[in-house]
């Protein structure tokens, strides 16, 4: 399944390159609010400080308007300019869902974790190490919150319990996503962030949702006599990814330079 994924994503995003080009861009022009702005009004401390947080929350509501659009292109289907601003509405809870969890992450890593660390106690230490392990499973949890939000009904705590749900039953996905985005993104600023980028990491969070859903709709056509029978059943994913398979195709190398000569 990992394999087919990668392989997708890649195909969808080279169909795609000018989209998630003009996405990355706006999360560009998008960043140098709380990054560039709050450098001038250092004068006034509360303006910078205010500027920063409201410029990440932006950032927050891009990312969850944009996820919204990327969509159809796991779909295959595509999107514009007005799909994009029709989704900025309904972008805004996500957006601040999500700037209030990485504000949570912040203090715990810089205020938190260093708080109880200096203790110099074992008391510490253990605190230090549940905050840890807790922002970790977390992080590895919401990394798919964008892509749930656009693919699955509920409300925001729903949508987080349907994270945290997809992340202890498949582990492995979650921990090969966070490693290949943080990957993607290190080769993105290379290109200064204009592809892969943040539009080409949505993606493949979204492609990796839509993938792993149809495990789950195989589960429910194919039912286990208990969940601890279903939790140890193997997934054919040869014959619940043939549809997938045949949509996607196959290219050559030609292909992918030329396509308007095959």
């Amino acid at each position: 399944m990992i394999g087919f994924l990668i392989k997708k994503t890649f195909f969808d995003l080279w169909d795609n390159l000018f989209r998630i080009a003009l996405v990355n861009l706006g999360f560009i022009a998008s960043l140098a609010l709380p990054v560039f702005v709050p450098s001038l009004l250092l004068a006034v401390p509360a303006l910078s400080i205010a500027v920063t947080l409201l410029g990440v929350l932006w950032c927050c509501i891009y990312l969850s308007a944009a996820a919204l659009s990327i969509k159809a292109l796991s779909d295959y289907g595509s999107f514009g300019f007005g799909d994009f601003f029709r989704n900025l509405k309904a972008a805004v809870p996500a957006g601040i869902f999500m700037w209030l969890f990485a504000f949570l992450v912040f203090i715990m890593f810089t205020i938190v974790m260093p708080f109880y660390l200096d203790l110099g106690s074992l008391f510490g230490l253990f605190l230090a190490a549940v905050i840890f392990w807790t922002m970790a499973a977390a992080v590895l949890s919401f990394q798919f919150f964008f892509a749930v939000r656009s693919r699955l009904e509920g409300n925001l705590l729903k949508s987080a319990k349907k994270c945290f749900l997809i992340f202890f039953d498949n582990p492995g996905l979650a921990v090969f996503s966070l490693l290949h985005n943080i990957v993607i993104l290190a080769v993105s600023v290379l290109l200064a962030l204009l592809f892969p980028g943040p539009g080409g990491v949505l993606l493949y969070l979204d492609e990796a949702l839509r993938l792993r859903l149809l495990k789950y709709d195989w589960l429910d056509a194919n039912p286990s006599e208990s969940p601890a029978v279903a939790r140890k059943r193997k997934i054919p994913w040869d014959e619940i990814l043939i549809d997938e398979r045949e949509r996607t195709g196959t290219r050559s190398f030609k292909s992918f330079i030329f396509p308007w000569k095959d």
